[in-house]
């Protein structure tokens, strides 16, 4: 597939499709943090770079995609967790710190993007199954992924024949849970693998290879692929 570039490469959904990409591709992964940068690097081992960049700061993704040059696919897997709760106790200036923290830098890095990415290449977001699912505590989540999604279409639409499609995982097993303590981690796990049809919360691996066919499948665009075992379908 050539040369990609996977912003928020450096853990979870990101890092797994970086790692799974390594053996017959150039990757580039961008992250803000230095430290798990150069760790995900030291983990992923050949034919894997990286370079630190703040997605939020415009400035900073023109110089380094500028750096980067041309390239064949994108996949935006930055993420973030503000904006959860009820409605009724929902601290809105949460939720639009949610906004800054994925909606804004996610667009951003695909706008900086579009000078280098090749036509025939894709962009692949990652949002998230709280768009779908109707669950108590994720309005804000939910209109925060949807807000992205709803875009996909007319994104697609627009800067045709670059391929636009977003992967919406449902709960997985990443550092995005670490804000729970292990023991509660482990008991939300098991209540959420029960409600889901095959039994499981999924692995990041589980997400990464549907981004991948994303990049391989050249007659797929402006399409929103739900990979969450099953949880979206209700009770």
């Amino acid at each position: 597939m050539g040369k990609i570039v996977i912003a928020g490469g450096t853990s979870g959904i990101g890092f797994a499709t970086a790692k799974l990409l390594s053996d017959k591709n150039n990757i580039i992964i961008l992250g803000r943090d230095k430290s798990k940068l150069d760790k995900a690097l030291n983990e992923i081992g050949k034919n894997v770079s990286g370079k630190s960049v703040d997605a939020t700061n415009k400035i900073q993704l023109n110089k380094i995609f500028s750096e980067i040059g041309s390239f064949d696919h994108l996949v935006i897997a930055i993420t973030g967790r503000k904006g959860m709760g009820v409605f009724k106790d929902l601290d809105l200036s949460d939720l639009r710190d949610g906004f800054e923290g994925k909606f804004f830098p996610q667009l951003q890095t695909a706008q900086a993007s579009l000078p280098y990415i090749g036509k025939n290449g894709s962009i692949t977001f990652i949002t998230a199954i709280s768009s779908q699912s109707k669950a108590v505590g994720t309005a804000g989540l939910g209109a925060l992924n949807g807000a992205i999604e709803l875009m996909i279409p007319t994104l697609a639409k627009e800067l045709k024949p670059l391929r636009i499609n977003a992967v919406a995982p449902g709960v997985v097993n990443t550092p995005w849970w670490d804000f729970l303590t292990p023991e509660t981690k482990s008991e939300m796990f098991k209540q959420y693998a029960a409600a889901i049809p095959l039994g499981r919360v999924g692995e990041p691996e589980d997400i990464a290879h549907m981004i991948i066919s994303l990049m391989e499948n050249k007659y797929i665009t402006g399409q929103i692929i739900s990979v969450d075992g099953g949880l979206s379908l209700g009770q």
